[in-house]
Parts: C-alpha cells; sequence; structure tokens
C-alpha cells in the first residue's frame, strides 16, 4: 500500500469544499473514521499504482468525500458495518438530495455510483471487508443522445466555404473535405501521413485511404470525388509551400510552419468556415463525422456497412445513427404510403 505521503493533497473527510459536487453548505468537521481512513487508502492505490489522471482523481475526491459524509450521517464508521441498504440509499440521495447535497443529473449520478463501487471492491480485494455490498448496485443508465448532424446543405455551405487559394486555403478545403468524405475522427486525420493515401486512376474506382482508429486498428475508406481533387490541389499547389517552411515531417496536414497540425486548428478552421458561412449551430469536426454516418444511412447504406467505413468494432455503436434518421422515415412513409394520412 502506498504510503502517506503519496496521498492526495487534501484527504476526504477534510477537505469540505469538495462537497460541492454534492453539498449545498460545507458541513461541519467531523472525527476521521475508519471509512475515512479507507477512502484515503483508496485515493492513494488509484493515483500512485493505477496512475489516475489528476482530474479524475479530484473527481474520485470529491464524489467519496459525499459518501462519507452520507455514511457519517448514518451513524456507520466502519467499512464492516455498511451494507447494500446503505449504498442504495445513497445512489438515491444522489438523485433527490436527501443527503442535504445537490441532486445531481444522471450522469453525474452515475459517475460517483461507479467510485462508490470501485471503492467497496478494493475493501474486498484488501480484505478491509468480507463482502461487497455494492457489487449488484449498477448506475444509472443515461438517455441515448443522439449525433447531432448537419443537413447536406449546410455541409455544403460550409466546405464551400472553406479555404482560398493559398497554401493554407487549399489545406483547409482538403482537410474538410476529408472529414466529410471519410468520416474520420479529427485524431485520424491529423494522424495521416502523405503515404497513407493511395490515390487510384478514375477507372478503377475511388481512390483509397488508410485510416488507423483506436487501438491502432487499421481500416481502408474509399475518398470521395470532391475530397480527392481537394486532396490533389493541396498536394500540387499548397502543401509543398508549407513543407518548406518545417523539417521535412511525412504529415499530410501541415500547418503553416511546416509540422504536422493539431486538432485545435482543424477545429478553428471548421470554426471559420462555418462562420463564414453563416451557419449558427454548434459545429465541430466531429460533427462532420455525424454528418457522414447520417447522410449514408438517408440515402440507403447498409448500417454495417458504416460500421465498418467508421471503425466501429460493434454494429451496435453504429445503430445510434438510425435513430437520427426516424424523422426521414415519418416523412418518406407519410408521403408513399395509401393510407399513412385520412
Amino acid at each position: 500500500m502506498p504510503t502517506d505521503t503519496a496521498a492526495p493533497e487534501e484527504s476526504p473527510d477534510t477537505a469540505a469544499p469538495h462537497l460541492a459536487d454534492g453539498a449545498k453548505t460545507a458541513p461541519p468537521e467531523r472525527p476521521r473514521t475508519a471509512i475515512d481512513r479507507g477512502v484515503t487508502d483508496y485515493l492513494q492505490h488509484m493515483g500512485v499504482e493505477r496512475g489516475l489522471a489528476a482530474n479524475t482523481l479530484s473527481a474520485y475526491r470529491r464524489d467519496l468525500a459525499r459518501y462519507s459524509a452520507y455514511l457519517a450521517g448514518q451513524g456507520l464508521s466502519s467499512p464492516a458495518d455498511i451494507t447494500r441498504h446503505h449504498v442504495t440509499g445513497f445512489a438515491q440521495a444522489l438523485s433527490d438530495g436527501a443527503d442535504g447535497g445537490t441532486p445531481l443529473g444522471v450522469r453525474s449520478a452515475a459517475r460517483t455510483v461507479v467510485a462508490v463501487r470501485g471503492l467497496h471492491r478494493f475493501w474486498a480485494l484488501e480484505g478491509t471487508t468480507t463482502a461487497d455490498p455494492a457489487s449488484d448496485v449498477h448506475p444509472p443508465m443515461p438517455g441515448k443522445r443522439l449525433p447531432k448532424a448537419i443537413t447536406v446543405e449546410e455541409v455544403t455551405r460550409i466546405l464551400e466555404a472553406a479555404g482560398t487559394d493559398t497554401a493554407t486555403g487549399l489545406r483547409d478545403r482538403a482537410l474538410l473535405e476529408f472529414l466529410y468524405s471519410t468520416g474520420a475522427r479529427i485524431s485520424e486525420a491529423v494522424g495521416l501521413d502523405v503515404d497513407d493515401l493511395s490515390v487510384q486512376a478514375a477507372e478503377s474506382g475511388p481512390a483509397i485511404v488508410r485510416l488507423f482508429g483506436k487501438g491502432s486498428k487499421e481500416r481502408l475508406v474509399p475518398l470521395g470525388s470532391f475530397a480527392a481533387r481537394a486532396l490533389d490541389a493541396y498536394l500540387v499547389r499548397g502543401r509543398p509551400l508549407l513543407a518548406g517552411k518545417g523539417k521535412g515531417t511525412p504529415a499530410l496536414f501541415l500547418n503553416a510552419r511546416g509540422g504536422r497540425i493539431s486538432r485545435q486548428s482543424a477545429w478553428t478552421i471548421l470554426k471559420a468556415a462555418a462562420d463564414k458561412a453563416n451557419i449558427t449551430k454548434d459545429v465541430s469536426p466531429h460533427t462532420l463525422r455525424h454528418s457522414f454516418a447520417t447522410h449514408l444511412l438517408e440515402g440507403g447504406a447498409d448500417v454495417r456497412v458504416v460500421q465498418e467505413l467508421l471503425g466501429h468494432a460493434s454494429v451496435t455503436t453504429t445503430q445510434v445513427y438510425t435513430l437520427v434518421t426516424a424523422d426521414t422515415l415519418r416523412e418518406v412513409y407519410a408521403a408513399a404510403h395509401p393510407r399513412a394520412l385520412g
């Protein structure tokens, strides 16, 4: 077990302000209990042995501080005294604020329950307790968030607003055309090297690009003719000028200094094009990926083909896009079915 010197800067039982993710007012300080010490041990384990990021560790600290306070309010001081009833009671208190804390949304409550489950699993494995009362207490399931997509007309306006006949302008147009044409994640696009492109003759079909997704999983994705032309213009008239300012990087998309473009720069490029096109919706590089999938499905593409193009490990992940097209399905049904409208 890590030593006390590796503990977080604030222990969960004394850091009253950290109850703000749940508490309306900071409670008075209370004596440390065996539960508090057990929470500190768990945070040390997560921070030192598991290497949790500072922000994540801070969130765990706040969540478990609220849990410790709740248990103290129930008159508990030892981990061995905690039962499933106490865990489920705390989970309910997260939603309704019965513990005196601010009621949390589904996602925040789910995160807190996950932290509590991890704490009890740790105690059971370490022998602090003989059982795990949280093993079958599951976090609340957040509702599915439908991917945000924009219309084909809006995408077209953004793409046509992007770029000028300068090196960086040609790059901007090529980058955005590429994102929409392939459905690539922004990390995949900025990580591309020139050699990842395979430009083929027109008679043999569209160009092919090699993408490396999560876990470095490789997939091949066709490149539409609009994107291929934009990339060709950039490679011939734009990239050489940018590359001349750098140190010979193999990156496909370069910044003004000749180095690999960053994800933040790609976001700025898209934002500028959206503003120029008078698109008032919140648009990000991932919006083009969502729009790519939605427009393919609306055009009749099979969901498993879209799964392959997006690089999803499971078709279940891709099927969320079918919910986006429900409005289109209703419109087609209403227009085509003889007894749809009375």
